[in-house]
Formats: structure tokens, sequence, C-alpha cells
């Protein structure tokens, strides 16, 4: 009775782990490898959780759904492959002189020569001081 009761134990156990869904919650597309992200608690968006950076584009696959990393904007359907590489095709990107600019269809960001760093998306703008690190957020 004991090894039997040990034995669908055993089963019961094996079978609660083997349905677990080991597939990464999140992708990159351009290597295919996953990534481990984690909400920004200054900017609210998707970062790297190990290097803190934004991401430039990853798969929800719970959600099937490719994502913007800088607006978080679902962006299916909007790549292009170019060298090798997935771009996000609906941005405009301008570059001179140490300083550069990203446009969207509700999305600006613009990067100056002394680090100040301005978003607007949607209604929403954000600065970032290039010296301080202080962020500003107005809706």
């Amino acid at each position: 009775m004991r090894n039997g009761f040990i034995a669908l134990t055993g089963i019961i156990a094996l079978a609660i782990f083997s349905c677990k869904d080991n597939t990464p919650k999140y992708i990159d597309p351009n290597n295919g490898k996953e990534l481990t992200l984690v909400k920004d608690a200054k900017t609210g968006l998707m970062v790297d959780a190990e290097t803190k950076k934004p991401v430039y584009i990853y798969v929800d696959t719970e959600k099937k759904d490719t994502i913007y990393g800088e607006t978080g904007k679902v962006i299916n359907g909007h790549l292009i492959r170019e060298e090798g590489k997935y771009e996000y095709a609906d941005l405009r990107v301008k570059s001179e002189d140490g300083e550069y600019k990203i446009k969207g269809d509700d999305y600006k960001e613009k990067m100056e020569k002394d680090g100040d760093l301005k978003i607007k998306n949607g209604d929403v703008k954000t600065k970032v001081d290039g010296k301080t690190g202080e962020v500003k957020v107005k809706d």
C-alpha cells in the first residue's frame, strides 16, 4: 500500500512538472534568445533586467505580439528585415553632429549634444537631464 502511494505521488508530481510551460516569455527576434525584462520604475518601459537598458524590439510569446521597446507599442506587421536584422519600419531616424531624432506616428525622441533626452509619446512628455539624470514627466 505504501509503495502504491509513493508511486502515485511520483506520477502526480511528474504530471504537474511536465505540464509546466517552459516557453520563455520574451524573445529577441534578431537572435532568438530569451530576454529577461523588467519594468523601469522611472519610465514605465520594459528594460533588460541585467543592463537596465531599453530593448529595441522584443516578442511577447504569451500575447504573441511584437513590441517596440522604446514606447511599448505593439508593432505587429510593421517590421522589415534589413541586413539580417529586424527594424521597425514606421520610424524615421535622423542623426547629425552628435544629436539624433526619431519620429514615428505618435512618438518623437530627441537626444541633444549635451545628453539631454526629450521624448513625446502620445500626450506624455518626458525629459531626462543628461548631466543629472533627473526625469520629468508631463501628462
